[in-house]
């Protein structure tokens, strides 16, 4: 399940303030558009967790420390990847609206933000409007809407590369859209994925399950010294 920190906190749409009790309290189950929603956000100032999914308001649970764990893996390793790649962006938890049912605040993202390849737009609130082309979302398990609702909803809105870790399962799976569906990318016989739109990001699942995070440093770094994220800088500058 994802754990989405509002980043934008307070009144990021520039709401007007409103006097106690004309906008409705978001609770979880509501049936929204993505305006009644961010309406009903700010009119719950203490709530810090909430995204809707096809329409739907979900309010987050509390964060267990696994969870924590494994999203602060991903994050630094998406960070570290966009540090040494010129025109990249990695966001933490940041709002994001795909479409008119879907406002999500995915884990992790890495989007290309400058040049020629750039996918999608900053509203002038400052959310992402659009696709970003790598998402993470850290899940408690397979039977999580990170899996499935979500899943659907992103590959349906043509964002590239999605991970999901589900934490009480030990597993990591990692798809790519190929003709409009996606596909679990397979780890190499020595247990690395490789992005196929972002070159040189490159993870060892086995390194990031066993909790080894010094390996899968070392095999970030071998990544991003490659020739192809050398290619894949010079395509970003160009």
């Amino acid at each position: 399940m994802s754990i989405a920190l509002h980043q934008q906190r307070r009144n990021p749409r520039g709401i007007k303030p409103v006097k106690n009790g004309t906008v409705p309290r978001l609770r979880n189950g509501d049936h929204l558009t993505i305006p009644e929603f961010e309406r009903r956000f700010e009119a719950t100032p203490e709530l810090k967790f909430a995204e809707l999914i096809e329409g739907i308001a979900v309010l987050s649970p509390r964060i267990s420390n696994l969870h924590s764990g494994a999203h602060g893996l991903v994050y630094a390793l998406l960070k570290n990847y966009a540090w040494a790649t010129p025109s990249t962006a990695a966001t933490l938890c940041a709002s994001l609206r795909l479409d008119g049912q879907n406002e999500y605040q995915p884990d992790a993202m890495l989007r290309i933000k400058a040049g020629s390849l750039v996918g999608r737009t900053v509203a002038p609130d400052g959310l992402l409007d659009g696709s970003p082309e790598f998402l993470a979302e850290i899940a408690v398990s397979r039977a999580s809407y990170d899996l499935h609702e979500k899943k659907e909803v992103y590959q349906r809105c043509h964002v590239q590369e999605y991970l999901v870790w589900q934490v009480m399962d030990a597993q990591i799976h990692w798809f790519a859209l190929e003709d409009g569906q996606y596909l679990q990318l397979k780890s190499q016989a020595d247990g690395v994925v490789r992005s196929r739109v972002f070159p040189g990001l490159w993870l060892d699942l086995r390194g990031m399950l066993a909790g080894d995070e010094q390996k899968v440093l070392r095999t970030l770094d071998k990544g991003i010294k490659s020739a192809s994220h050398r290619a894949f800088v010079k395509e970003l500058k160009s």
